[in-house]
């Protein structure tokens, strides 16, 4: 028979892992038979299922096989990892495992590595004794590729303990949900992590200056708040334009309206910056008095801003090779334990791709097609806020100080 037996141990149902596993099994028209099946008995218990799973033929049952790996399936027997040298630098070999953004084990000389930088769509590589995880074009002639999924074991998110809207179970997207409740909720989660030693970092859009939540980002900064920015060329130059202009694409923002010439500020903004050294520079020189990237620079918070063929200039600190801004990311969001993202599609994927998915993540947007994407293309963790980041930002940066001054007064009671 084309058979296998597959292990499952967790949460597995009210993670939904063991109902998922057995879908995915009707789904691709196999066969299974419960085995063996523990359920844990008090709430921190693990429940435990092996199955006999059946398959048409040898291929058919892989592909059976294959899905239920990412589920978080456990071959019995502790096979080793099967891996294969690059054949030139960039070039993978044939069957080349592809990560997900799940915790990865692999079983390497009769231990279980931890894979190091896990995200999706990756490939996994054993350096140094490491199983590192890489990006397609960091492959190097000679490196020792994961291939197939034998000795591979992925810990699939499991719903936590305790009651929590951070259940990293599967993200929902809803224009009808409590958007005051929700900000209160991530206020305290916020609160927590910092006083925790925790890190939060943002990925910002543009919007953030058109809307008006610029002053209130730029004291979530000041405040301590943020530990990371991440964003684009457009943020930084209409940030900067807000501070030496007045204006954000030229549109004065307490009428609403454009002012006369104002088409030009942006590139006289570019120009300033370029001609002061960069954004750094032009804050020490006093020619940006204010705003985002100010507090950036007065804090020594770290912000990358990545290029894009849209881009006019682009200032000085922006990162025009992408492959580069993605490595700058990818590095800056170690030890990050939560991401903000806030009304831009396009960062948000990308950053996404390159997140873990134990970090919390928030994604902030008028628009709920760019919740939707986020999720589909794999950031499956995301709670989704559909609201306008020019009443979220600042509403939050609100609730983060009430919360602080309740918690100040009862340490002074």
């Amino acid at each position: 028979m084309n058979a296998r037996e597959v292990e499952f141990e967790g949460h597995l149902i009210d993670s939904m892992i063991l109902p998922k596993a057995l879908d995915a099994i009707l789904d691709l028209e196999g066969e299974f038979e419960i085995l063996e099946f523990r359920i844990g008995k008090k709430k921190e218990d693990h429940s435990y299922a092996r199955l006999l799973v059946v398959g048409r033929d040898e291929q058919h049952l892989q592909k059976i096989l294959h899905v239920l790996h990412r589920i978080g399936a456990k071959i019995p027997e502790a096979e080793e990892v099967e891996l294969k040298p690059a054949p030139a630098d960039k070039v993978l070999p044939e069957n080349f495992y592809v990560t997900t953004n799940h915790p990865t084990f692999v079983n390497y000389k009769g231990k279980w590595l931890q894979v190091e930088g896990i995200g999706m769509d990756k490939v996994i590589a054993i350096r140094n004794g490491k199983a590192v995880c890489l990006f397609l074009n960091e492959v190097k002639k000679g490196d020792l590729i994961v291939v197939g999924e034998k000795g591979v074991r992925v810990v699939p998110p499991e719903r936590p303990r305790k009651v929590s809207h951070f259940q990293f179970m599967g993200g929902s997207v809803s224009s009808e949900r409590p958007t005051e409740e929700l900000i209160e909720i991530i206020a305290e989660e916020i609160i927590n992590l910092k006083r925790n030693g925790g890190r939060v970092a943002v990925v910002a859009g543009p919007a953030i200056d058109h809307t008006g939540a610029r002053n209130a980002l730029a004291g979530m900064i000041r405040d301590g708040y943020i530990d990371l920015l991440l964003s684009g060329n457009a943020l930084a130059v209409h940030d900067i334009e807000l501070s030496i202009f007045g204006t954000s694409l030229g549109m004065d923002l307490r009428t609403g309206r454009p002012v006369p010439g104002g088409n030009r500020h942006h590139l006289y903004t570019i120009s300033k910056v370029i001609a002061a050294g960069g954004i750094r520079k032009a804050v020490e020189a006093g020619i940006i008095k204010d705003g985002i990237m100010y507090e950036c620079v007065k804090n020594n918070i770290p912000f990358i801003l990545a290029g894009s063929i849209r881009d006019d200039g682009p200032l000085p600190e922006v990162i025009t090779d992408v492959m580069v801004a993605k490595k700058a990311m990818r590095e800056a969001l170690q030890n990050i334990d939560m991401v903000i993202m806030l009304a831009t599609m396009l960062h948000s994927i990308a950053v996404g791709n390159l997140l873990p998915s134990t970090v919390k993540t928030i994604c902030v947007d008028i628009n709920p097609a760019t919740v939707t994407k986020l999720m589909d293309r794999g950031t499956a963790q995301a709670i989704g806020v559909v609201t306008d980041v020019g009443l979220f930002v600042p509403q939050l940066y609100e609730k983060l100080k009430e919360k602080e001054r309740e918690k100040r007064e009862i340490m002074e009671e």
